[in-house]
């Protein structure tokens, strides 16, 4: 039986892990769960999954967490030193890193220097330490499988043909709510709108991201260093109906699509399986329903996240960081009505053209980057 640890268990991806999970009992098991600051909900998991270990990763809440809320064979830590513990504890094979955000770097970085498994559903973990993660998986022999729907779908495909055999790298983008909106419709924006996304049920932030693109701009940046091509082989293609989930294009002219229903439960339950596939909880393809697809190109001109992350993705250093940074900054103020939405990938690039570029930054560099660029995102007036 594999022995998970589940980083962000009570956020979108590690609900439907614990779906997955639930499917195959039989060889998949939870060593331990981590959650933010949802206590109730942690508590609840634990007295289903009976985990060995529980990690609360907002450690404020040590003095006032009511410990009989939880089973009494699970043990409760707190902050980065329980994440820390539990990624790097010898009976843990396989870690899934969906904390959000840059915070869920760390953990992810502790797994791969402990030579884990990691199912990578925190793309920041990439766009910001993108190079230093990569080498450690070699240094540690470490597994980096991705869980993001568009870059699993990559990995699927490029077992298909040889490196030097790819012409391009495709990866689909829904678009989200706007993809047809004008400029002068996206320039009014309203919060309630940017969060009804049309295909799939994220996280705010996320969910934000999809509706600027930045999301489509950070998975290329997390593109360009997991699958280690060059940023001229990345493209990105609408594709509202988010069937097919990235593209694959080699010297032949052949081109290798992985399809599917959108549902997160397919790729995770690929990362904890492979190399074997298996049955499971995800949605099936109707093959006897009428089926209509479109793709087109993205706009950037509407869209201008998606130029900054191919900038990025070209740039390297710590552009990942500052990028990522700003926009979680940008992307709480608009949650708060303090940024206006077309607003977001401005901050975004004038943070970022403000940094002082370094080739070849350490974690460290990159992680007083990433505050950096947080207290300029917030100092910022348009």
């Amino acid at each position: 039986m594999k022995q998970i640890a589940l980083l962000g268990s009570t956020g979108s991806i590690g609900l439907s892990t614990l779906d997955v999970v639930r499917s195959d009992a039989a060889s998949l098991g939870l060593f331990a769960l981590v959650a933010h600051r949802k206590v109730r909900e942690l508590a609840a998991q634990c007295h289903e999954f009976r985990p060995r270990l529980a990690v609360i990763a907002d450690e404020r809440l040590a003095d006032e967490v009511d410990r009989s809320l939880f089973p009494r064979e699970t043990e409760l830590m707190f902050g980065e030193s329980g994440i820390e513990h539990v990624v790097t504890h010898p009976e843990v094979n396989v870690v899934v890193s969906a904390i959000v955000g840059a915070a869920g770097l760390k953990g992810t970085w502790a797994a791969v220097q402990a030579g884990k498994r990691v199912a990578l559903a925190n793309k920041e973990s990439l766009v910001v330490a993108g190079p230093l993660v990569t080498q450690a998986v070699k240094d540690h022999g470490a597994e980096l499988l991705p869980v993001d729907s568009e870059h699993s779908a990559i990995f699927q495909c490029l077992a298909c043909g040889r490196k030097d055999e790819i012409a391009k790298i495709h990866l689909t983008a829904s678009g989200g709510p706007f993809r047809k909106a004008s400029l002068e419709e996206l320039r009014s924006v309203t919060v309630a709108q940017a969060l009804a996304h049309p295909t799939w049920q994220m996280g705010p932030k996320i969910t934000i991201d999809s509706a600027t693109m930045m999301n489509k701009a950070l998975e290329v940046i997390e593109a360009r260093w997991l699958f280690d091509v060059p940023v001229e082989q990345l493209g990105v293609v609408v594709h509202p109906q988010s069937i097919v989930h990235s593209f694959v294009e080699y010297v032949d002219g052949s081109v290798i699509a992985q399809l599917s229903p959108p549902d997160m439960r397919l790729p995770i339950q690929y990362a904890l399986s492979w190399p074997q596939r298996k049955m499971g909880p995800a949605r099936k393809m109707n093959w006897e329903q009428s089926l209509s697809m479109e793709f087109s190109p993205p706009d950037l001109d509407r869209f201008p996240a998606l130029r900054l992350g191919f900038e990025v993705a070209r740039s390297g250093g710590g552009c990942g960081a500052v990028l990522n940074a700003a926009n979680e900054v940008a992307v709480e103020r608009f949650l708060k009505n303090d940024l206006k939405f077309m607003e977001i990938p401005r901050v975004c690039g004038e943070v970022l053209a403000a940094h002082t570029h370094s080739s070849h930054p350490s974690l460290d560099e990159l992680l007083a980057l990433d505050e950096w660029a947080r207290e300029e995102t917030r100092r910022w007036k348009a």
